[in-house]
């Protein structure tokens, strides 16, 4: 995947930008699994990348409010690249957490 945001200094790569980011982890986790993300819920820099929540589609019923979501954990390194990911929740689409 194309890093355009990355730039090139005397010490290597740069860390991508926040933006950047969330579309890489949202992009890698499509390739990983059989169904397409739906949302970035969350995003956070860790030390070492990026930590994103990423919302998924994983059965689609009708009506669209009985679909069965789930939340997964991405874990980004500085450049966008996947370094790993793991299936944090599932629930039902019209689910409100309280």
């Amino acid at each position: 995947m194309e890093t355009t945001e990355s730039t090139e200094g005397k010490s290597g790569p740069k860390r991508i930008g926040a933006p950047a980011a969330m579309r890489h982890a949202a992009a890698q986790l499509a390739q990983m699994l059989p169904c397409e993300p739906d949302s970035v819920s969350a995003l956070k820099g860790t030390a070492d990348g990026w930590s994103a929540d990423v919302e998924v589609v994983e059965i689609r019923r009708v009506p669209d409010t009985t679909s069965v979501m789930a939340s997964y954990r991405v874990h980004l390194d500085e450049q966008g690249e996947l370094v790993g990911y793991e299936r944090t929740r599932r629930y039902a689409r019209g689910h409100i957490d309280r």
